[in-house]
């Protein structure tokens, strides 16, 4: 295949990644180093290399439009991308002692059981209840558009998920794997934020993590900017239009969707521990 079509497809590959990125809170990652290394036969660390600017893409493009529209909660999120970033330290520390399969198999079982959780999950409610203490003497509190006005809605249980955002920051760096999907998780079931709030606090705080890990990859070489460049513009596109999407689409099939996501990616890390791959 000649250099323009491989272009174009990889800009359409991107496209795509893009948009389920932003409508997740998953990053644009998730499904492109697969699509890369799988469909178009990239070197894995040169795919991780393309995909980690691309999550700095997604991040920026999509955290605009949704702080803009004020779904975004920045305090929130910048509380708890300090106990990622930590995580996320020692998890590299950590992977020089420890094999990564026997996490991998966890981790697949963990999310497997969580995306059945995100799934059952009913609606949001407003509760009665007022918001954990500590989430009451930072002001995370906060409101969102919702059907035409401002909704406001009450944070919990905050050290239970800046706990987990631990363990996600861990896993991270042990297997080299975006952790948007327990942020999400995090934020969805132990926080209770609207499931919008979480998907898009967690859309902002990856680009964070992201760009640190894309200058260890800078350094050691494996970011090429032929391959980088129309990966970056697909996926930046893409965010742009999946925050459009996310804030139209009820939360329920978000939901589900984020549940089927899930799906595969515990699917895939199973597979992979098992298989050895990792």
């Amino acid at each position: 295949m000649s250099v323009a079509p491989f272009t174009l497809f990889l800009f359409l590959a991107s496209l795509f990644a893009g948009v389920i990125g932003a409508l997740t809170g998953l990053g644009g990652g998730v499904m492109l180093v697969p699509m890369l290394v799988l469909l178009f036969h990239v070197n894995l660390r040169y795919a991780v290399g393309a995909s980690l600017i691309s999550v700095i893409a997604t991040s920026s493009g999509a955290s605009a439009a949704y702080l803009s529209e004020g779904y975004t909660n920045l305090r929130i999120g910048m509380l708890l991308q300090v106990a990622a970033t930590a995580g996320a330290l020692a998890g590299a520390i950590i992977a020089a002692y420890l094999h990564a399969t026997t996490i991998a198999v966890i981790f697949g079982l963990v999310l497997l059981y969580s995306g059945y959780m995100s799934f059952r999950r009913k609606e949001e409610s407003e509760s009665d209840q007022p918001s954990d203490g500590l989430a009451a003497r930072l002001n995370m509190e906060g409101s969102y558009p919702h059907l035409g006005r401002w909704k406001p809605y009450r944070v919990y249980n905050v050290m239970g998920g800046f706990s987990l955002m631990l363990v996600a920051g861990t896993l991270s760096g042990l297997l080299g794997i975006g952790s948007g999907a327990v942020k999400v998780l995090a934020m969805d079931h132990l926080m209770r934020l609207p499931y919008k709030v979480s998907t898009t606090t967690s859309n902002f705080m990856i680009g964070i993590t992201a760009a640190a890990s894309a200058g260890v990859y800078l350094m050691q070489g494996f970011i090429d900017p032929g391959l980088t460049m129309p990966v970056m513009l697909g996926v930046l596109l893409g965010a742009f239009s999946g925050a459009k999407l996310l804030m139209r689409i009820p939360t329920k099939p978000l939901r589900i969707f984020f549940s089927f996501i899930i799906l595969i990616m515990a699917i895939e890390m199973i597979y992979s521990g098992l298989t050895g791959r990792l």
